[in-house]
């Protein structure tokens, strides 16, 4: 039976519930990581605590204090709920919610922040698109104004990206291009966007308005250590169109090869050799 964690107990799923009255519930305020399991070990676990920690501070809810665990109970929470799972290739998902109050906005009037942990398997994509790619469209939806939230904030409120997501779905695409407020390349749904042009690997800057993605900046240092060139730079969907490559990462996507954006088709319509080096290097790592 799958066990949850929730504040401070593993329960049976069945039994782990938060109140109707939860903001995380009622307004998604609160705050989360998705993180993987490779042969039963939490990747980057530290990354992705100091990550969550760091959202948490930027909402004004601090873990330790008002949710009662530390940086390093937090990580044995997460390896005791894989353990208690079974989990040996899977996905946990770290969630933090203000706590339950009442029917208005005033976090103040909030108390019992709530700590779930869940531990599953996942399938985010078929092995076909590891192996021949993925079509990629652009949404109409886009990122959220980074002046109006910080794309830095992993908050429970997904909303924007569920539209785009939407909208690819809808595409028969499984995921989606984002833009910014300026039309330039932001983000996927759920996964940072590269391409590579003359043998130089190029991402969106953090001043795009996207989530600074875990497996991004791990994709990042793989790529340097390799002797890539690798830029962080404003990019347009001219630049994916003309691209020799073009790969998205992710968590749970790991990397993901595009093959066309729009119907119009990336460079010679198969994942490349920068992609697949970089996928390599990725599998080294993980420990596969």
């Amino acid at each position: 039976m799958s066990q949850v964690f929730i504040n401070g107990s593993l329960v049976p799923k069945e039994a782990a519930t938060v109140s109707v009255y939860d903001h995380g519930l009622l307004y998604g305020d609160g705050v989360f990581e998705g993180i993987r399991v490779y042969a039963g070990k939490v990747f980057l676990l530290e990354d992705h605590i100091e990550r969550l920690f760091e959202s948490a501070a930027a909402i004004r809810l601090d873990i330790e204090r008002d949710a009662g665990m530390s940086r390093t109970a937090m990580a044995a929470a997460v390896n005791e709920t894989v353990s208690a799972n079974e989990i040996q290739d899977g996905y946990v998902r770290l969630v933090i919610t203000r706590g339950a109050g009442y029917l208005g906005l005033d976090p103040q009037r909030t108390s019992n922040p709530q700590t779930i942990i869940i531990a599953d398997n996942i399938e985010l994509y078929p092995q076909e698109i590891y192996d021949n790619g993925m079509h990629l469209v652009t949404a109409t939806t886009i990122r959220n104004h980074p002046g109006a939230l910080s794309p830095r904030i992993k908050s429970l409120n997904y909303l924007n990206n569920i539209l785009a997501k939407i909208e690819g779905v809808d595409a028969g695409s499984p995921e989606a291009l984002m833009l910014n407020h300026k039309g330039e390349v932001a983000e996927c749904t759920g996964d940072n966007i590269f391409i590579v042009r003359n043998g130089e690997i190029r991402t969106p800057s953090t001043d795009a308005g996207i989530l600074e993605g875990i497996t991004r900046n791990t994709v990042i240092c793989l790529a340097k250590k390799a002797g890539f060139p690798m830029t962080e730079c404003g990019l347009v969907r001219h630049d994916i169109y003309v691209a020799d490559e073009c790969f998205l990462t992710g968590s749970a996507a790991e990397i993901v090869p595009v093959v066309s954006l729009d119907g119009r088709t990336v460079g010679n319509g198969r994942p490349g050799p920068v992609t697949r080096e970089l996928w390599d290097l990725f599998q080294q790592l993980k420990g596969h």
